[in-house]
């Protein structure tokens, strides 16, 4: 039996774009105008007249709100996040942490997302239907062999501990759905660009938005949340 997912296929769906006016999400946006068997993609950014805010629980719900008239979604694609704090890059080291700074990385990687999947989430379609997240293969546990970058490491390990958990909630009335943490590769955009070396291969984000709906496309169904690359490989937790 081919349980593959059929959203991207030749089913008419509608999808829902969250953080739309970064780079990756911007061509999420791009992506999904561009599918025919896309009826509808609602982009959702700080642009927004809801005044979208990940740190305002108040706007989050008004814009579901709004959001809600154009449900259900077959997918809704979070790519919000941030790696610089308040103009502080990462941390190189534990002289270096400081707790308001961890805290608003918590806020903004962690808590507002979670946030957001609780006010989003009722928006999904019955049936086969994904929530996916942007997250970062730093967060990975498993895979820190080399430390440093204590907030946006720790803050994204809580994010898919949360994705993780609703999912195993969520689940249990459409266990059709899917939840996915999406690692979207070194991407260029404003975040990456003080991060990376002149010679870093970088994905333009076309490149790595098309990678990331192809391996959504082909994941099954499941109990629980899945952490992939944008080349479809799983990343241990």
């Amino acid at each position: 039996m081919d349980d593959r997912h059929p959203l991207f296929a030749t089913s008419p769906y509608k999808a829902l774009v969250i953080g739309a006016s970064g780079a990756i999400g911007q061509a999420f946006v791009e992506a999904f105008q561009a599918d025919p068997n896309c009826t509808h993609v609602e982009a959702v950014s700080r642009n927004t007249e809801t005044g979208f805010d990940l740190l305002i629980p108040e706007s989050l719900s008004a814009q579901a709100t709004v959001s809600s008239q154009w449900a259900p979604y077959e997918i809704i694609i979070d790519a919000t996040g941030a790696l610089n704090i308040d103009g502080v890059g990462p941390e190189k080291s534990l002289n270096s942490l400081q707790a308001d700074q961890l805290m608003q990385a918590m806020r903004i990687n962690a808590i507002g997302p979670a946030m957001v999947l609780r006010h989003f989430a009722p928006l999904l379609a019955k049936g086969a239907s994904v929530y996916a997240k942007l997250s970062a293969r730093v967060g990975s546990i498993e895979d820190n062999k080399k430390g440093g970058w204590y907030g946006y490491r720790a803050s994204k390990a809580a994010l898919n501990m949360l994705l993780q958990t609703a999912a195993i909630e969520l689940q249990r009335k459409n266990p059709n759905m899917r939840v996915v943490a999406l690692q979207p590769g070194t991407v260029r955009s404003k975040l990456s660009s003080p991060h990376v070396h002149a010679h870093s291969q970088l994905l333009e984000p076309q490149e790595s938005v098309l990678g990331m709906l192809a391996a959504l496309k082909a994941l099954p169904a499941k109990s629980g949340a899945y952490f992939v690359d944008y080349k479809g490989s799983e990343i241990p937790w």
